[in-house]
């Protein structure tokens, strides 16, 4: 059966066009006079009008290209490692873990993350009357690069909490030991190498009884390559030394990855912190919390 005749205006939308906007979609923005390096709705209408003639508005063309399985969204940036990196760097964990099951070594994996002191959304049950508007950013971008610049200002000359009275960002470095749920952290306003020595020699200070090497696992990040670090890495010399992961391995080989998003999860999650004091205080909180009692379950 056919639908019968229907009155008014006809559909700008046709399959040819359609067609002609998912090949547009594939091709570089860059080749058609475009600013930026990702399609916008707006754009696509433009470059659609110039080549066909037919305008359209950006909700068609959101659209059309919902219909066709392509979302507008944010990458997560992250980069994934080669397989063959993937695999030489797990065989080279393989036999630490193996030394350190021995007793041959301490076998500690090491990462750093940021913490943001406004509220982070997460999905959850809300009364409906009372729908909750979070601030996500408060602060203008100006506002967050100068209190930013006045933190690492405060905390370079002092180095004491008490003296830090801006900022929206915190450091955490962590290190978790091969074998158990320990995690060794220290918080920082800012992190730099300077703060790196200082976190060395505070596990140092724990481990450098026992007579036994210190091996730790980290990325390839520029930080943990500085030459800053030589004098610390020659005074530990024998004792403690640095085991560099592939590149882009950090997320898939670090175990302690899954715990900075459960520990993210537990300080702010729903949570905005009016200064950068009060965020200190809950991960402080959290982190001694997750001593007694873990609030993440490392399989090894």
């Amino acid at each position: 059966m056919r639908d019968r005749p229907r009155s008014g205006r006809p559909p700008k939308l046709t399959c040819e066009l359609e067609q002609h906007l998912r090949r547009l979609v594939e091709q570089d923005p860059l080749e058609h006079g475009s600013l930026h390096s990702q399609w916008s709705c707006r754009e696509l209408a433009a470059v659609l009008a110039r080549e066909t003639g037919v305008q359209l508005g950006r909700e068609s063309v959101r659209g059309v290209l919902k219909k066709n399985t392509v979302s507008y969204y944010r990458p997560t940036g992250r980069l994934h490692p080669t397989p063959a990196d993937l695999a030489s760097g797990s065989i080279d964990l393989a036999a630490l873990e193996y030394r350190a099951r021995r007793g041959e070594i301490i076998l500690l994996y090491e990462d750093e993350t940021i913490l943001w002191r406004f509220a982070l959304p997460r999905l959850g049950w809300w009364r409906r009357a009372q729908r909750p508007r979070l601030p996500i950013r408060p602060l203008s971008q100006s506002q967050i690069k100068r209190d930013e610049s006045l933190k690492r200002q405060a905390w370079v000359r002092y180095r004491s909490w008490s003296r830090v009275t801006s900022g929206v960002l915190l450091s955490v470095l962590g290190a978790v030991q091969y074998g158990t749920s320990k995690v060794f952290s220290k918080i920082v306003p800012h992190f730099d190498a300077q703060e790196l020595r200082q976190y060395i020699h505070q596990v140092m200070r724990v481990f450098g009884k026992t007579g036994t090497e210190v091996v730790m696992v980290v990325d390839r990040s520029g930080i943990h390559r500085a030459h800053k670090l030589d004098a610390t890495l020659d005074h530990y010399q024998g004792k403690f030394h640095f085991h560099f992961l592939p590149a882009h391995c950090g997320h898939h080989l670090n175990p302690i990855e899954g715990f900075w998003r459960v520990m993210k999860d537990t300080i702010g999650a729903g949570r905005c912190f009016t200064n950068l004091h009060l965020l200190y205080q809950r991960t402080r909180q959290v982190l001694m919390t997750h001593q007694e009692r873990p609030i993440y379950e490392f399989h090894w």
